[in-house]
């Protein structure tokens, strides 16, 4: 990898908009601080408005280049009146993440001083976890955006859940190695395998090759929960949680639960991570009833563009591009701790720009 990066930027629809040009502004300010070359952005065309306009979901050729940059940046994709004939929303960073093996789904979910506590208890004030969701298989592998075939008539609709042993050790290993690092800064060092494995031959499966894999990790705790009980004890006890390992509804569903703990989506940021490429986006839809109006929340976008940083770190071998996302991570943190941060999502009095700017003042 060159030490000149480029980013594949991907808009998309409604406030994917105002939160991607949010993100550039703070990713680029932050890597001028950390004293590395700017990074150049491609935009391709992509969503359900470019759909609209011309009957195609991503400009030509752009599934093909996107893969070909170093990271690929996404806003937001959808509006909920452009869809196909049948019915389902214009998707296609589902497409990328199956052409390009984006199997690890990394869903952080951290409160913040300062910042709505949907939860009484005063422990919840330290909740700091991630939510690692498998994104290539499970139940979205025969999503209608594959065009895998399924039973699908007017008196029956049979969709296929798919889990492989190839897929599966990959994202254990992920999950491990990133309970290793979140150990090593301070974290408890502990992975949760979710599944419905007392019911399904998938789920059972799926846990089958999570036991194989965790001796190899000593320093790791490894432990289970069904995903019926997973979602109670995200209600009960979120803090006794570091990294959950899921299947992909499960992940899709239960990582919303946490962004509501912490908030609401204007904080659920998310990477797609697979062996050679690397998709970053914020985890909330479009929103196209408050576009360019300066009201969306801009940090859950934000901070997946220093989740796209570490990436490129890990990538590159450059610890520099790590520092750089230390210091955008940094920079939310002391702006929930002083209140400068006031989103209006949370009631606050600072729209999209407003935010932006008390970011890159943090970032000095």
């Amino acid at each position: 990898m060159s030490e000149k990066l480029g980013i594949a930027l991907i808009r998309g629809d409604g406030i994917g908009v105002d939160v991607a040009d949010a993100t550039i502004a703070v990713v680029d300010a932050a890597v001028a601080k950390a004293g590395l070359p700017a990074l150049t952005y491609e935009e391709i065309l992509a969503g359900a408005g470019y759909y609209k306009e011309t009957g195609h979901d991503i400009a030509p050729g752009g599934e093909v280049r996107a893969g070909e940059l170093d990271a690929i940046f996404l806003g937001a994709i959808g509006m909920p009146s452009v869809r196909h004939e049948d019915g389902t929303e214009i998707a296609p960073h589902l497409r990328l993440r199956d052409r390009y093996g984006l199997y690890a789904g990394v869903r952080p979910v951290k409160a913040y001083p300062n910042a709505p506590q949907r939860l009484a208890d005063p422990r919840a004030a330290g909740i700091d976890m991630v939510i690692l969701r498998e994104s290539t298989e499970g139940l979205f592998f025969s999503a209608a955006t594959h065009g895998r075939p399924n039973v699908h008539t007017d008196e029956e609709v049979c969709d296929t859940l798919r889990i492989t042993r190839r897929t599966s050790e990959k994202l254990f290993h992920f999950g491990f190695r990133l309970a290793e690092k979140r150990k090593a800064r301070g974290r408890p060092g502990k992975l949760t395998c979710v599944d419905k494995a007392n019911v399904f031959n998938s789920m059972a499966f799926f846990r089958k090759i999570f036991k194989e894999i965790a001796p190899q990790y000593d320093g790791i705790e490894a432990s289970y929960n069904y995903v019926d009980a997973q979602a109670l004890d995200l209600i009960r006890k979120p803090w006794e949680f570091d990294v959950m390992v899921m299947e992909n509804m499960f992940g899709d569903i239960l990582s919303d639960l946490g962004g509501g703990l912490v908030g609401g989506m204007g904080m659920a940021a998310c990477a797609e991570i697979g062996d050679e490429n690397g998709l970053f986006q914020p985890a909330h839809g479009s929103a196209p009833d408050i576009m360019g109006q300066d009201k969306a929340n801009p940090l859950a976008a934000v901070l997946s563009g220093a989740l796209m940083l570490d990436y490129l770190a890990e990538r590159s071998g450059n610890e520099r591009w790590a520092e750089a996302a230390e210091m955008v991570e940094s920079a939310v943190q002391k702006g929930f701790e002083a209140n400068r941060l006031r989103p209006m999502e949370f009631g606050g009095d600072m729209g999209t720009k407003a935010v932006t700017n008390e970011l890159l003042d943090l970032l000095g």
